[in-house]
């Protein structure tokens, strides 16, 4: 029964109708309208619901209502706002400590509760108080540096450094008259399709990619405001929409400045020349003789001016991209490359509405779908009549085994939920393997697949021969478990049907994409159907956002009129998202006298790393359309031979060897879910190769760094190895900083073709424990021109945290009952408090190409990780996860 409740909320008393038993979140969220709390778990984990109550800051995703009657409390909203920001919060917009944000709220009221405690708290106050927050995006160390800031104890320098001018531009991105157009540009010539100048003196700028936390909008606003002369403030980047936005397929593979940000920087030169040949005919003044400032042209010598929105506010361009325009010459930046702050923190750190779980539209319905309780798992039947007579349910929806309710309030459909958990049956038995995974793999029918230059090859596969001249030659297996995207924000989805059209608001990875999937499964034209991006917890890949999509829209073809949010749950985010695929990694190498490497052998066992549903035929890769009446298929996974696609991206390595021999071995039939998890193959690939480059360095008794540079042809790789080197000390390793200390290094260019990355990492391992705590990191990456050194420096420091916390904590688990990683106590991941001091070292390359970076420091990490764990304690770990049992064990066994 609701009652009438006051409560006291950033100093004004709100009165609210809800049942006293109803989460104080739920409350603040769907009552008062307050977004900044997220949804994270519902069991008082993640620590993304938290508020401060009476000067602390809680959890409020278990806490009821009637628990906080009388006491004060604080949100996001309260702290401060957009135009007044706290300190707290200016503090983490200067530190730039976030990525997708989703957590940002949380991480800040807790932070403030600290900071009610403690004036100047410690470093490792810091950690204590925040160690139950979690961020998937691995921003942990700038929170800190935020922390620090505010209390007015700033770290003394930045945590990254760039280095500048290192090609000479003609090697750069100047090119002959008329521009060869890049693929995008070619797909989506029309010039209205990417720039439009608007009549309020501002400039919109249009992309195909989608914001998933890596920045991409501020990137693509740097580039656009570069080629067009005008300040930031008068750049606005659209929402991706199915109803304006170029169709450039999914935002994957680190390719988003390569392609979108290339295009704007295109389109955005063809307009600024445009724009001046129409000023140039007006003033009757050589074009050279004019200058832009801020949008304004001026002929100094006359005197005379107009600006863009006069010659062109509100109008269309109508005609094509040509290729008739060159891009500005790097020596006349103003913006990219340098110091710039996120042009969307501000909205993140205040909870502003950013978010597709924070949409709140008229009418509003709330629904939940329920998964089966495993794979195979199919309907018998349901107490409809039970569930219908819940409290604010409004609707059941069944579709074959596809179950669903659609209730009042977001509590209601969660207590709904689990009353139709409790009252159906199923069938269908859950065959999982009962063995060791990796047996199991390595038994399991396969297609093996030669790779020659980084392209998979069909034909014979060659035997490993060991040179009879080799002096050495070394063996080892490397082995990757299953892993999770695991998003800090379960997936969701908003979905609208009126009128026999459908409107969906998406986290998906590509609108385009998403739409062609789902019109397939409904039966309906796709253009019946707009999809809108709106950003959600990242994704590092393929997770549940495009099934959540599926859901939502399911659940509006059958209750129409009225707007659906729908959202899983932390099990359903666990238990149900395509997973990163197992792998196997088997190397075999021989040394020449000398310790140059002579053979090369490199074979991968691995799961499917390609699960995305693709429009046409009977199939579908997303999760509903395989329980609904009418069920699809499951695609049959093929192997991708592509260029540095899937399980064999990153497996060629970039050194020079006389001989080498890598097979890819597909294996189609995974017992779990799989499909794209953040660099493909090439976590698992780069651990294998770093770690017996190390391996091998240490049989020849060089020094790890000289190895790999004697093997190195490429002097852009050579050079960011050196950088690291340098920063790290390297040359002074042998004084050790102390018993059970040591240092690694790996490296990788991604794809052999975009960001060429070395990493240091100095780690102290617990001989008795077998805990491996890391000490330090530092980062060398050359992307080639930089956009933004600190979203470029944000990502590299992300993904090594990320693909750190993969290294040593994560591993999903599973037997004949199914999935048992179902939470983030049985899915641990890195914390506050073994988060490294990292430095990041910019190799800024005016001129050259964009270089993909969000991946880039994925693979390294693990490798560098393996490789300092050998320095301080003498064994090398080759089974991720490095678990202190697993370290343990290895000591033991000497």
């Amino acid at each position: 029964m609701a009652d009438q409740i006051m409560l006291q909320v950033n100093g004004e008393q709100r009165a609210v109708l809800v049942e006293p038993e109803t989460p104080l979140l739920f409350v603040l969220r769907n009552d008062l309208g307050l977004k900044g709390a997220k949804y994270g778990c519902g069991s008082e984990q993640c620590g993304a619901c938290k508020v401060i109550i009476d000067g602390q800051a809680v959890p409020t995703c278990k806490l009821p209502v009637k628990n906080v009657v009388g006491l004060p409390i604080l949100t996001i909203e309260g702290l401060g706002k957009v135009d007044q920001l706290h300190p707290l919060q200016e503090a983490f917009i200067e530190e730039q400590a976030a990525q997708c944000g989703f957590c940002t709220p949380g991480m800040i009221l807790a932070a403030q509760g600290l900071l009610n405690q403690l004036r100047y708290p410690t470093d490792q106050d810091i950690q204590v108080a925040l160690e139950k927050n979690l961020c998937r995006c691995g921003v942990y160390h700038r929170i800190r540096r935020a922390i620090r800031l505010r209390i007015g104890y700033p770290d003394p320098e930045r945590n990254y450094t760039v280095s500048e001018g290192f090609e000479p531009l003609s090697q750069g991105l100047f090119f002959p008259a008329p521009i060869e157009l890049p693929y995008t540009l070619r797909q989506n010539p029309d010039l209205d399709s990417w720039i439009r100048i608007n009549t309020d003196e501002t400039i919109t700028l249009f992309t195909g990619k989608v914001e998933l936390g890596q920045g991409i909008k501020t990137a693509v606003a740097l580039i656009g405001a570069e080629e067009l002369d005008v300040s930031l403030e008068r750049i606005k980047v659209a929402t991706t929409d199915t109803n304006h936005s170029p169709d450039e397929g999914l935002t994957v593979g680190s390719m988003s400045m390569e392609t979108t940000g290339q295009a704007i920087r295109l389109a955005a030169a063809e307009v600024r020349n445009l724009l001046l040949s129409i000023a140039y005919e007006e003033f009757e003044a050589p074009i050279e003789r004019l200058v832009i400032q801020d949008g304004t042209i001026l002929d100094p010598q006359t005197g005379r001016s107009t600006s863009y929105w006069e010659l062109f506010g509100g109008r269309l361009f109508g005609q094509p991209v040509r290729g008739i325009a060159q891009p500005k010459n790097p020596e006349n930046y103003t913006l990219l490359g340098k110091p710039n702050k996120r042009i969307d923190l501000a909205d993140k750190v205040c909870g502003t509405q950013v978010f597709v779980h924070d949409l709140d539209f008229p009418g509003m319905v709330h629904g939940r779908v329920l998964r089966p309780p495993h794979y195979n798992a199919r309907l018998i039947s349901f107490d409809q009549e039970r569930v219908s007579h819940a409290p604010g349910v409004i609707k059941v929806v069944q579709d074959g085994s596809f179950l669903g309710v659609i209730c009042e309030r977001e509590e209601q459909a969660i207590d709904a939920l689990e009353l139709l958990r409790s009252s159906t049956t199923w069938q269908g038995d859950l065959i999982l393997p009962d063995q060791d995974l990796y047996t199991y793999m390595l038994n399991q029918p396969r297609q093996s697949f030669l790779v020659q230059d980084g392209t998979a090859v069909e034909g014979t596969i060659p035997a490993i021969k060991s040179p009879p001249d080799a002096v050495e030659t070394l063996f080892s297996t490397y082995f990757r478990p299953f892993q999770m995207h695991a998003s800090l924000g379960p997936s969701a989805a908003v979905a609208l049907a009126v009128n026999g059209k459908l409107t969906l608001w998406v986290h998906s990875q590509g609108v385009y994409p998403i739409r062609s999937a789902i019109a397939q499964i409904l039966g309906m034209q796709e253009d019946e159907i707009r999809v809108i991006h709106v950003e959600a917890a990242g994704s590092y890949g393929h997770n549940g956002a495009d099934d959540a999509a599926l859901d939502a829209a399911l659940l509006a073809q059958a209750f129409p009129g009225k707007p659906i949010t729908l959202k899983w749950t932390r099990s359903d985010e666990h238990t149900w998202e395509p997973y990163g695929p197992a792998m196997v990694i088997k190397m075999q190498a021989s040394l020449a006298a000398g310790g140059k490497v002579i053979d090369w052998n490199h074979d991968v066992w691995s799961y499917p790393h390609l699960g995305r549903s693709r429009s046409g035929g009977e199939t579908s890769g997303l999760l509903s359309a395989w329980h609904v009446a009418e069920p699809f298929s499951r695609p049959v996974p093929q192997p991708v031979l592509a260029s540095h696609v899937g399980s064999h991206r990153n497996a060629d390595p970039l050194y020079s060897f006389p001989r080498r021999r890598i097979v890819k071995h597909f294996v189609p039939d995974s017992p779990l879910r799989v499909s794209a998890l953040r660099s493909l193959g090439a976590y698992g690939n780069v651990f294998a190769i770093e770690s017996f480059m190390d391996e091998l360095a240490h049989a020849a008794v060089i020094d790890p760094v000289e190895f790999r540079l004697r093997h190195l042809a490429d002097e852009r790789a050579k050079a960011v190895i050196r950088a690291a080197a340098e920063k790290a000390s390297w040359d002074s390793r042998d004084a050790r900083r102390g018993e059970n200390h040591g240092r690694g290094i790996a490296f990788a260019q991604y794809k052999n073709r975009q960001c060429y990355t070395a990493l240091i990492v100095e780690v102290e391992v617990d001989p008795h424990s077998g805990e491996v705590h890391l000490n330090r990191a530092v980062i060398a990456a050359d992307a080639g021109q930089i956009a933004s050194a600190d979203g470029l420096s944000n990502q590299l420091e992300g993904a090594f945290i990320q693909s750190a916390s993969w290294t040593l904590y994560e591993q999903v688990l599973f037997n004949q009952q199914g999935i048992t990683s179902r939470d983030w106590d049985s899915y641990p991941i890195l914390r506050f408090p073994n988060t490294p001091k990292i430095e990041t070292i910019l190799l800024n390359r005016p001129g050259l190409p964009f270089l993909g970076s969000g991946e880039a420091a994925q693979g390294p990490t693990p490798a560098a990780i393996a490789n300092a764990i050998f320095d301080a304690v003498g064994i090398r770990l080759r089974e991720i996860p490095f678990t202190p049992d697993r370290v343990l064990g290895a000591i033991r066994a000497g």
